[in-house]
């Protein structure tokens, strides 16, 4: 049995020299968007490879796929104990705009308990609790309470387009009992959640064309169909005067939301002025009936994230514009599949093209809703292994955000998922200044071994 007391001095003992690793991790610009970062990419890799083989992991490798290698290693020697499959990632988001920095985005440093670098807290950060919860336990206990396995990738920034391919090919390799994924986060300070569900995703680029080059406005303006002015028809139809989505079908196969969800999410202690002020606007607003934490966790939505085209420059050019364009993503919930979205997209746009130009749809990121029944056993282990560090029942929530190959373990190993996450929505990931509290690391840190030993106790 784990020995939480012991485990603790451990943590407490080792704490300057955890920081001093995982800084040492941070400072590896691993960046998977960009080709002039696959050297970094490589050196992460190793990186872990080496982390995994000090700690007293085993079959620690390197392992290729079409895109960015996958570290794995395990140890499988805990008789009659269940297997975790534990994945993350290591690759880290762009980091631009670099001015808005305070400081080097891969020099790690502290400020007020927080530590700031890209990737602290997604997902390095998050991987690296993991390895030294593992770390602890071989140290203390000589060994593990359960058996594990580690699969942590580098393509999770870009829609992990090989990894499915990779999960599909080694389906033996990686058998386990459930999985556990640290990329989500609390539901605030102090109060620990589990994510149950994850919004799928869709991307498309809609593309207009007009005239064969830039026209001057005074002469063909009226007489030849502007791009821009044709592209924001298109953009204005997807949905209506209160916000919901008029695409013919979008709606058919989304799951309700059962009475017991609604009820224990209005329980929850949320604040919406505290929201707005966060993210500085004066109202809050969606789609009509549902609240706010329903409109964001479990109903689908259709956002215009970026419209080009024309002349942006300082001052004012009288042109008529030879073409424009939009990029729009949906976030997707159980049952919508997201290749009969994109149908559903192109049907639409196609019916409301307007004269005088043409219109290409182009297919970017996709990936399929998750959800599982929160009341399984390994999910209600880690919300007791929160209460035990955190002193605060742990809460049930679904995710936003989109995690797409959580969908591909979920239907190809078909094992629960546990999206035990350790962040916060305030911390900047994908921005400029993330950050991770260390309140949450060092906690984090216990929660996991803490997780480990209640497993052991279910005796699956």
């Amino acid at each position: 049995m784990t020995s939480l007391p012991s485990l603790d001095q451990y943590f407490t003992n080792n704490r300057d020299r955890h920081l001093e690793e995982l800084t040492n991790f941070l400072a590896i610009p691993s960046i998977s968007a960009l080709s002039e970062h696959q050297p970094d990419m490589q050196k992460a890799a190793e990186w872990l490879s080496n982390e995994f083989e000090n700690i007293g992991l085993e079959n620690v490798s390197i392992e290729k796929t079409a895109g960015q290698s996958v570290v794995y290693a395990d140890w499988l020697h805990a008789e009659g104990q269940p297997t975790i499959l534990i994945y993350g990632h290591y690759d880290v988001q762009p980091v631009d705009p670099l001015h808005l920095w305070e400081t080097p985005p891969f020099e790690a440093t502290i400020r007020d308990n927080k530590l700031y670098a890209r990737g602290a807290s997604d997902d390095k950060g998050q991987v690296f609790m993991h390895s030294k919860a593992i770390e602890a336990l071989m140290n203390v206990e000589g060994k593990l309470p359960v058996n594990v396995k580690l699969i942590i990738e580098g393509e999770e920034e870009i829609g992990s387009p090989s990894l499915e391919e990779y999960i599909q090919n080694n389906q033996d390799k990686l058998a386990a009992d459930f999985i556990v994924i640290s990329d989500t986060g609390m539901y605030g300070p102090g109060q620990p959640a589990i994510c149950y569900g994850l919004r799928g995703l869709a991307g498309v680029q809609i593309d207009v064309k007009g005239p064969k080059g830039d026209l001057h406005s005074g002469l063909y303006g009226g007489g030849v169909q502007n791009p821009i002015h044709a592209l924001v028809e298109i953009l204005a139809s997807f949905r209506d005067a209160e916000g919901t989505i008029a695409i013919d079908g979008f709606y058919d196969q989304v799951r309700d939301l059962t009475e017991e969800e609604r009820a224990g999410w209005a329980a929850l202690d949320f604040d919406k002025e505290a929201v707005k002020k966060e993210v500085g606007v004066k109202e809050l607003t969606g789609e009509p009936g549902y609240t706010y934490t329903e409109r964001t966790w479990a109903r689908p939505t259709l956002e215009i994230n970026g419209v080009f085209g024309g002349f942006s420059g300082e001052g004012i050019k009288t042109v008529l514009p030879s073409e424009a364009g939009a990029k729009i993503t949906c976030r997707l919930v159980p049952d919508q599949e997201p290749d009969e979205i994109v149908e559903k997209l192109r049907a639409h746009i196609a019916k409301h093209e307007p004269v005088g130009c043409e219109v290409t749809v182009t297919e970017f990121d996709k990936g399929k809703p998750y959800l599982t029944p929160y009341d399984h056993e390994v999910i209600q282990a880690a919300g007791r292994a929160y209460e035990q560090v955190y002193g605060v029942p742990t809460v049930y929530t679904r995710g936003g955000g989109s995690i797409p190959i959580v969908a591909a373990f979920d239907e190809i190993l078909n094992i629960p998922v546990v999206l035990m996450g350790f962040g916060l929505d305030t911390e900047n990931f994908h921005a400029p200044n993330e950050h991770f509290h260390l309140e949450n690391f060092d906690k984090g840190l216990r929660v996991i071994s803490s997780y480990y030993g209640e497993i052991e106790k279910l005796g699956l």
